[in-house]
């Protein structure tokens, strides 16, 4: 059992490490995440592999830690909407660059989001010969080893492939890995529109260059209001003029950040980064 006083300074130092804010008594939520790795380094008590964590002298411990703690549940083609808007509205705002499109998936989990962007995108140039001739350029981080790992790997179990991927797109975007494990890999003309990379939300953006359309969905509601502010606001001096942010159904930039205009869309709700005011 976690003390109150383990506890808070556990969740101090998610806060500190990663944004994360946990809240009150969540202990439950710790214990679940981070119990299975006790066998695995060999400690006896929750407390002391948190106190062994928070040490900086244990850098794969408290690596795996926050892994888990940052580990959040996916699926493919996540509420549907973001990626209709993505083929119906923003591809089609964008198609006139004369350089490779570039989208940002922020918090890139296991792969679902970024790859299923980039099925999306196969499936719109496939329906519009000719559209977005440079290409398009996928960029998926995370702040999770262990997850970004999955991402470069590119394969499922049968349980993810079943969580909002269909038949027609498991047999057109995915092929069987002959193990006998009923494992599937996702294919080369998916995977090569992808690159992911380690990526802390808190960090400078500035190496990561400029962006078109950034995906951020489902992630700031762990973040307390000044740090969603810092990341908004990041975000809209990532993004190219006339860029685009997508968020999650239930999250909102009110009283947080003027960098962008909403628009509504049906289905859903997309964020267009607004010009800049002239000079007077």
């Amino acid at each position: 059992m976690l003390s109150d006083e383990v506890y808070k300074q556990f969740s101090d130092f998610l806060e500190v490490q990663c944004g994360i804010v946990l809240g009150a008594n969540k202990q439950y939520l710790v214990k679940s995440r981070l119990s299975p790795l006790l066998s695995q380094y060999k400690v006896d008590s929750l407390p002391e592999l948190i106190q062994r964590s928070m040490s900086f002298r244990e850098r794969d411990l408290r690596a795996s830690v926050i892994d888990a703690m940052t580990t959040n549940e996916t699926l493919w083609f996540r509420d549907t909407y973001p990626f209709q808007l993505l083929v119906d509205k923003l591809y089609p705002d964008l198609s006139a660059n004369k350089r490779p499109l570039k989208i940002w998936s922020a918090a890139s989990s296991s792969g679902q989001e970024p790859y299923s962007i980039a099925m999306s995108t196969i499936e719109y140039q496939m329906k519009k010969p000719g559209a977005m001739p440079q290409g398009v350029q996928i960029l998926g981080t995370d702040i999770s080893s262990a997850m970004l790992e999955h991402c470069k790997k590119g394969e499922y179990d049968s349980l993810a492939l079943a969580r909002g991927l269909s038949p027609e797109r498991k047999r057109q975007f995915f092929e069987a890995v002959n193990d006998g494990s009923g494992r599937m890999r996702i294919s080369e003309r998916v995977k090569k529109l992808a690159s992911f990379r380690s990526f802390n939300l808190l960090d400078s953006y500035t190496l990561l260059g400029k962006f078109d359309i950034i995906f951020c969905r489902n992630v700031l509601i762990y973040f307390s209001p000044e740090v969603k502010s810092k990341i908004l606001n990041q975000f809209a001096g990532a993004l190219n003029p006339g860029g685009y942010l997508m968020l999650g159904a239930s999250e909102s930039l009110t009283g947080l950040t003027d960098r962008f205009e909403m628009q509504r869309c049906n289905p859903g709700i997309v964020y267009k980064l607004k010009a800049p005011e002239p000079r007077r």
